[in-house]
């Protein structure tokens, strides 16, 4: 008779007990535990698959100890996702999945959905004046205002060039939510999902879900800090060879936001020389032109499962700058080799 040893659900580790199948309510438990017995096994062959015997007495240790350690990460990986979707302020799903490897959540990482300011930058995210529109297609408004024309098409599709700013309607706008303005500051509407790249890129992000071109698809949060605080910690980065820091250099470079400990699903997002991601300067209630929010919209429709992806050296302004990401006036520091396989790849991030 075959036993499984059940650890309890609520209990400590020293009330596990030895079950035998008939015992067993949990079909899906069975079938991932199996499941992971084969993915080790399969490891160990270089991808070729192998079959269990049926008649197997018992467990090997190095086997037993993978099924444990892969049980421990989905149980922290479904945690994880449950506490992104309760801090999460917009309409989609965030969804995390590794099949991969047995890294789990990331230990040093908060969400936050808005810019988080250092200590000694005030971020003013109350407007002083907005528009009086009825329809603001066709009135005078904040777009107009501020000498631009309105960012979105009546499908909701962005129709500007890069570089141009988007100026939304605010709260002091006369117009309702459903205003035809209002876009970024409603959050990501798709399901995204956080998963463990096989290509040695660590974390990414995929949609669920078919996403239209020039279609709005998240924004760039995390602590809004300095430039002489991000040359400092991009020394910092450059040595651990991670890349956070998105400089806000729509007029000038006072500020950047530095995304490495503080932001949402954009953390995850892995740079590419041949992006499917386009990133926009965004004025809602700050109006101050040195504080834009960064907004990523679709540059061609992307598929369900595609990977999600924009240049790490692309600026507000649409230009690829190698003083934009990880790059303070200052001057290049490390350079960190790009992974992202395509075929006009420049080789460095940075």
């Amino acid at each position: 008779m075959e036993y499984y040893l059940v650890k309890w659900k609520g209990w400590p580790e020293t009330t596990n007990t030895w079950e035998p199948s008939r015992n067993l309510k949990c079909p899906l438990l069975l079938e991932q535990f199996y499941n992971d017995q084969r993915d080790y096994l399969s490891q160990l062959k270089q991808g070729k698959a192998v079959m269990l015997k049926n008649d197997i007495k018992s467990l090997k240790p190095a086997i037993a100890e993978y099924v444990v350690k892969k049980a421990k990460q989905r149980v922290a990986l479904q945690r994880w996702q449950e506490e992104l979707n309760r801090k999460k302020n917009h309409k989609g799903m965030i969804f995390v999945e590794n099949t991969v490897d047995l890294e789990g959540p990331p230990l040093d990482f908060y969400y936050i959905n808005e810019y988080k300011p250092a200590p000694g930058i005030n971020l003013t995210n109350e407007a002083i004046v907005g528009c009086m529109c009825t329809d603001c297609f066709f009135e005078k408004c904040c777009p107009a205002e501020a000498g631009v024309h309105l960012a979105y098409n009546k499908k909701r599709q962005i129709k500007i060039q890069p570089g141009t700013p988007i100026y939304e309607c605010n709260s002091r706008c006369k117009c309702g939510p459903d205003c035809p303005n209002r876009i970024v500051q409603k959050g990501t509407p798709y399901s995204l999902c956080i998963f463990r790249t096989s290509n040695g890129c660590g974390w990414g992000v995929k949609t669920l879900v078919k996403i239209k071109r020039m279609s709005f698809v998240m924004e760039y949060v995390g602590e809004v800090i300095t430039s002489e605080e991000a040359e400092r910690r991009g020394q910092l980065y450059d040595n651990k060879g991670i890349t956070y820091l998105f400089d806000l250099d729509y007029e000038s470079d006072e500020f950047t936001v530095d995304a490495a400990r503080y932001g949402n699903v954009s953390h995850f997002v892995n740079h590419s020389c041949d992006p499917n991601l386009q990133v926009f300067n965004v004025f809602i209630d700050n109006l101050d032109t040195r504080l834009p929010r960064i907004a990523l919209f679709s540059t061609r429709t992307i598929h369900p499962g595609e990977e999600l992806t924009f240049d790490y050296q692309m600026k507000g302004s649409g230009d690829v700058s190698s003083e934009s990401i990880d790059l303070s006036p200052a001057k290049k520091r490390v350079r960190t080799v790009c992974k992202c396989g395509s075929v006009s790849c420049r080789g460095y991030l940075n």
